[in-house]
């Protein structure tokens, strides 16, 4: 097959590596890509959707795979169905569900999913009365798309006014703040679920936990992310059916009721409270590194699966995994989360290990390419991940991956996967 990935980031480098790596041929393609997934495919460069569909016609590109949120909000679904081409990812409508806060927590409340109680407004006098009625921590949360970084836990009612008052003015977020979320705080242990739907049918991946905070010890800010495992063996059999019959089937119905059929990635944010799963949030797309975990524990075709979504037919299939655990480690550049950084160059050591060679794999993601040397450009440059039959086997590979990458100012967390060890 001819495949088209748009993204650029390490967990559509992980998608495209493991369509590579499977025994039949596919040729493939990246918008934009980065600077290393000109190893797996071919870089191209038309960021207008319509001109993008226009050239994927002509190439007879078999299969389009849409990475991350900002193109599915921004329709390029219905642009590529309109041209009669097959894409996996959810339409604009249904996209909504990661595209606005308070569309998803209202349409959690109007299908009786579990979640915590909530007000959404643009009312600062709402917001305030309805903070007075919790008890510290509260979340607060803006409403449009803000790169996984519009979410604030408050430690005292104080702190979540000037967070409500900085929103609602525009001054955190822009336009994507003004309209809020206050909900209360949850304690358990959060878990990252994911389905791959089609509309009617679908598939529950393997859970994994990812690691938001910085520093060690859940220290320091908010990221993107910087590290995950999976599976995780705080989820059981019971658990998967409480989130297969609360969460995900009344979700599919609900979008079905919407007249905005859901496809694509399902990605539900649970928090596990006294052995019950709430939901935290939706997104319409892999979590990142999430991603990067996932895919090189998959046995079975992951381009079927991905196209069988894309055509509404994943009940032909069976989708199957290794008993192996997954762990990944993100590297991030000096000044990540806070600004910029100078880029860097990539320095990797040989491999001789046959443990590291066989067990362990880089997912490239903030680096660029010239004349064959790769830079770190900033932000979350790669992720190092380790396989192994338990969870230190493969956290103690994927660490040793690490030893091995070398930049200016690289910085990672030392214990990823600590909860589960």
């Amino acid at each position: 097959m001819k495949i088209l990935i748009l993204g650029s980031g390490g967990r559509e480098y992980s998608i495209g590596r493991a369509i590579a790596n499977e025994e039949q041929e596919h040729e493939l393609f990246y918008m934009p890509g980065n600077g290393a997934t000109s190893s797996l495919g071919t870089n191209i460069n038309i960021t207008d959707y319509n001109a993008l569909a226009t050239w994927a016609q002509e190439k007879e590109i078999d299969l389009t795979i849409v990475g991350p949120e900002g193109p599915l909000v921004d329709g390029v679904v219905d642009i590529f169905k309109a041209n009669g081409l097959t894409i996996f990812g959810p339409s604009q409508a249904a996209a909504q569900l990661e595209g606005s806060k308070v569309y998803m927590k209202n349409f959690l409340a109007k299908y009786n999913i579990p979640t915590a109680r909530y007000i959404e407004t643009a009312s600062i006098e709402e917001a305030f009365k309805f903070t007075d009625t919790l008890t510290a921590p509260i979340v607060v949360k803006a409403d449009g798309l803000c790169g996984g970084k519009g979410v604030i836990i408050a430690q005292n009612h104080d702190e979540a006014k000037v967070a409500i008052s900085e929103m609602l003015s525009g001054k955190s977020f822009g336009d994507a703040g003004l309209k809020v979320i206050v909900e209360e705080f949850l304690d358990g242990y959060e878990l990252s679920m994911f389905a791959v739907c089609d509309g009617d049918d679908y598939i529950l991946l393997q859970a994994a936990q990812d690691h938001k905070r910085l520093l060690d010890n859940d220290e320091g800010p908010n990221t993107g992310g910087m590290g995950a495992y999976a599976p995780t063996p705080l989820v059981d059999e019971l658990l998967y059916q409480k989130v297969k019959d609360r969460v995900i089937c009344p979700t599919l119905e609900g979008m079905k009721k919407e007249g905005a059929p859901f496809e694509g990635v399902l990605f539900i944010g649970i928090m596990v409270v006294n052995g019950e799963p709430i939901t935290l949030e939706f997104n319409v797309r892999f979590g990142d590194p999430e991603c990067e975990i996932l895919m090189p524990l998959m046995t079975s075709s992951v381009s079927d699966m991905f196209y069988k979504a894309s055509t509404n037919k994943l009940s032909e299939i069976k989708v199957e995994f290794s008993s192996q655990y997954a762990v990944g480690v993100v590297m991030a550049s000096e000044n990540y989360p806070y600004k910029s950084s100078t880029p860097a160059e990539i320095i990797l050591d040989d491999v001789h290990h046959e443990i590291i060679e066989k067990y362990t794999h880089i997912s490239y993601a903030g680096v660029s390419e010239e004349e064959g040397v790769l830079y770190a450009d900033g932000g979350r440059v790669l992720v190092c991940v380790g396989l192994g039959d338990t969870i230190k086997e493969a956290r103690d590979r994927a660490y040793l991956r690490c030893g091995q990458v070398h930049f200016a100012g690289k910085k990672f967390r030392t214990d990823i996967a600590y909860q589960a060890l």
